[in-house]
């Protein structure tokens, strides 16, 4: 009878550390789920959370298409409920992009894939970004200007800052881009 106790006891014990560990990962699930439903430009998710750790500069390496732009900045963007926001180019043929080529360190500046701009030379480097004062990985430019790199994948790249001047004054400073080639 003793064991017959023990036992029910011991199953009911379990039962509701797995019911309550269960509830646990549902919950995360489900807020992980909120933070990574935040829609689509163009097909391509604006679900990103910021890089936790040093990104590899190889991975910014290759040619960039500007394909949604959000008027705000990051922290803003991750607060709002509908951040849905498109971007149209005034380019006459063909779209904006940039291009970096990252074993050199340079990078073309946003321009329309039908013109041309000059080489910038940047550095890229993971620390206290001195415009945000936030711990990030973020590129270096002509000495006094900088852009957060937020995250980067092999399809997709979100970067914010004064990433483009034309769209400075609208407010737009968090960029997402497509990888091309």
């Amino acid at each position: 009878m003793k064991k017959i106790i023990f036992l029910a006891s011991a199953v009911f014990v379990l039962n509701s550390c797995v019911v309550r560990t269960a509830a646990k990962v549902v919950t995360g699930a489900a807020t992980i789920g909120y933070k990574a439903v935040k829609g689509t430009v163009n097909g391509i998710s604006w679900a990103v959370s910021k890089a936790k750790g040093k990104i590899d500069e190889d991975r910014v390496d290759g040619t960039w298409k500007v394909v949604g732009v959000y008027k705000g900045s990051f922290e803003e963007f991750s607060n709002d409920q509908n951040p849905e926001s498109s971007f149209t180019s005034d380019c006459a043929d063909g779209y904006d992009q940039i291009v970096f080529k990252a074993k050199k360190s340079k990078f073309k500046p946003v321009h329309c894939s039908s013109g041309e701009e000059d080489w910038v030379k940047y550095s890229m480097e993971f620390g206290k970004n001195p415009l945000t004062k936030e711990k990030e990985n973020y590129i270096e430019y002509n000495s006094n200007n900088y852009i957060s790199v937020i995250d980067v994948n092999n399809k997709t790249m979100v970067l914010e800052g004064n990433l483009m001047p034309k769209l400075a004054f609208s407010g737009a400073k968090l960029y997402l881009l497509e990888k091309v080639k």
